[in-house]
């Protein structure tokens, strides 16, 4: 699989580190219980289809990308700079 990274243009995908999906929020709040937490590390979704992935191009710009790819074809569909993303402030 190759990943069009917007730096420094394709580039094979054993140049990068995969992290996992990109729109995950972390649960957070007082009454968070230690199995809420396990179940965020631990237990994740393996969709088909159209995903949003975090990639680290780890041999090249050293940047974190959002790669939209179809899991079940790898056909990547847009990359963007993982630092377009926005997160909520904490309170």
């Amino acid at each position: 699989m190759r990943i069009p990274c917007p730096h420094c243009g394709a580039r094979d995908a054993q140049e990068f580190s995969y992290l996992g999906a990109a729109d995950l929020t972390r649960p957070d709040g007082p009454g968070l219980s230690q199995g809420a937490m396990a179940d965020h590390v631990y237990l994740r979704d393996n969709p088909a289809g159209p995903h949003r992935e975090l990639w680290y191009h780890g041999a090249g710009c050293q940047e974190w990308l959002v790669v939209a790819r179809d899991t079940r074809t790898h056909e990547i569909c847009a990359v963007e700079p993982a630092r377009t993303l926005r997160t909520e402030d904490p309170a």
